[in-house]
């Protein structure tokens, strides 16, 4: 019989991640993400979906979001992946489940928004937020929302030197507004039994902790009952 040393470290297992990212912003969100897991020997996709990135079309549905995530899984006959969504991006991980729960070995929610049945993103941000991006949309021409620097920093690069944020806030596009004011059906992703985990980083400010809003406990738990 073959003996294992515990103090021996085991070969890491090869993993195949689809990476999904959030509002105001593209593929080249998860650069550095992407480059680290590929230097520890995994494979990494950053899909762009439609009205972000090279995509100038604003005029988009959440259906139109999702369907950009499972075509490309589909087509490259991806299986046994690990499927990531970050902020928004956990909506269209919830939606893309539905369509390749087979081809899903594991759903990762990365501070990112867990909808309940019947939810927009815009029900689990405070009423002050939802007015404040309703106000934006109104006066976009695209039924689009661009941030304020001031807003942007505040809650997405609050960690960040100024010129930091600055760079990031200048490739920053507007944000198509109807898939955050969409409310989704969602019986079908809580009846799937794929394994599921949330990764919360507590510096995250982008939403409220307590309250009734916040990445964790507020998002996190409603993976345990979900399969």
């Amino acid at each position: 019989m073959e003996s294992y040393n515990r103090d021996q470290p085991r070969a890491q297992q090869r993993l195949t991640f689809v990476l999904v990212h959030g509002s105001w912003a593209d593929a080249r969100f998860w650069g550095d993400i992407a480059s680290a897991l590929r230097r520890n020997g995994h494979v990494v996709y950053t899909p762009e979906y439609a009205g972000h990135g090279e995509d100038s079309n604003k005029n988009v549905t959440h259906a139109m979001i999702t369907k950009s995530v499972v075509d490309f899984i589909t087509k490259l006959d991806l299986r046994d992946i690990i499927l990531v969504g970050h902020s928004f991006g956990g909506t269209v991980v919830q939606k893309a489940a539905e369509q390749v729960s087979a081809r899903i070995k594991r759903l990762v929610f990365w501070d990112a928004f867990v909808l309940k049945d019947g939810e927009s993103v815009v029900d689990e941000v405070p009423p002050q937020t939802r007015q404040g991006f309703e106000q934006l949309r109104a006066s976009s021409k695209d039924d689009t929302i661009m941030l304020p620097f001031p807003l942007f920093r505040a809650l997405f690069v609050n960690t960040a030197a100024l010129d930091v944020a600055k760079w990031i806030y200048a490739s920053v596009s507007p944000e198509p507004a109807k898939p955050l004011f969409e409310k989704l059906n969602l019986k079908a992703f809580y009846a799937l039994p794929t394994p599921k985990s949330y990764l919360y980083f507590y510096q995250d400010n982008v939403l409220p902790q307590g309250e009734g809003y916040g990445w964790n406990p507020h998002m996190s738990t409603r993976l345990v009952c979900s399969g």
